[in-house]
């Protein structure tokens, strides 16, 4: 299997991963070296731990999440997947940029989001839900 093939296989398991909220199978398709961009926090969160716990609590809070498209980038080593969801009362829109290595494991998964008013409903409910677990962020 080429590089591009193990990348669109390992598209097709974030898919379905995130439509069960199975987090805690992500490590196949998450490299040694993850790190995760939130687009409320200054610092990236690095580590399989961290992006696990962020992307599992993300998935309560977001409402009638749903991508609409895939952009690859020319080296085919990145995607760009445009999505909708809901926070409180507020409609957002965004993407999750990934970067993948040559083993097509996700290297860096950065979350972009708009407007300004989500993105603060989403900083306030992921500050409250993830208070008790900030060492695990920032840890390895």
């Amino acid at each position: 299997m080429n590089t591009q093939q193990k990348i669109q296989a390992s598209l097709e398991t974030w898919h379905d991963i995130l439509a069960r909220n199975a987090m805690e199978e992500l490590d196949p398709i998450l490299s040694d070296k993850i790190v995760f961009r939130s687009p409320v926090a200054h610092n990236p969160y690095p580590g399989r731990a961290a992006i696990k716990l962020v992307l599992k609590t993300v998935n309560t809070v977001f409402k009638d999440f749903e991508y609409h498209r895939t952009l690859f980038t020319e080296d085919g080593m990145s995607v760009v997947l445009e999505f909708s969801a809901n926070v409180d009362d507020k409609r957002v829109k965004g993407i999750d940029f990934l970067r993948f290595d040559a083993e097509g494991k996700i290297e860096e998964f950065e979350v972009m989001m708009r407007p300004l008013s989500g993105l603060n409903a989403l900083a306030r409910n992921m500050g409250e839900k993830l208070a008790p677990f900030m060492d695990q962020l920032t840890q390895k």
